[in-house]
């Protein structure tokens, strides 16, 4: 994945994912590395994207899907911005993360940090975060 232009700083994190655009677009390709969405019901990969909802159509089973569903996103009213920057803030904190730093810096509720967190280590300690991202 292209990381050249990603955002350094925790500021320029959440401005960068504060655009609904940009937070779809890296949520997708990280999903998705190769470029077109697969289908996480029928695994087809002919679909298409539907910019009005900012979800697929999958010409196979005829079903909508986001980027969300069959990841650690899914079922979670939670916006993309706010689990990106949660993401990031994980990775880049060497010395770890308690909830009550995610709720300050994402300006969430204390409940909500701790479900973000506890998904994403989750996410990190059964394999790469890219398999728990894919579906599977």
């Amino acid at each position: 994945m292209e990381t050249a232009n990603l955002p350094t700083t925790l500021q320029g994190v959440i401005l960068y994912f504060a655009n609904p655009d940009n937070a779809l677009a890296f949520a997708a390709r990280m999903r998705w590395p190769n470029g077109e969405p697969i289908c996480p019901r029928c695994e087809s990969k002919e679909s298409s994207f539907l910019s009005t909802r900012r979800v697929w159509e999958c010409k196979g089973c005829k079903k909508q899907f986001s980027v969300k569903l069959g990841s650690i996103f899914e079922d979670s009213p939670i916006s993309l911005d706010k689990w990106l920057c949660a993401m990031w803030l994980i990775g880049n904190c060497k010395n770890g993360i308690s909830s009550y730093e995610i709720k300050r810096d994402l300006g969430v509720t204390q409940k909500t940090a701790w479900f973000m967190l506890h998904r994403i280590r989750l996410a990190m300690q059964s394999g790469s975060l890219e398999k728990k991202l894919s579906g599977q």
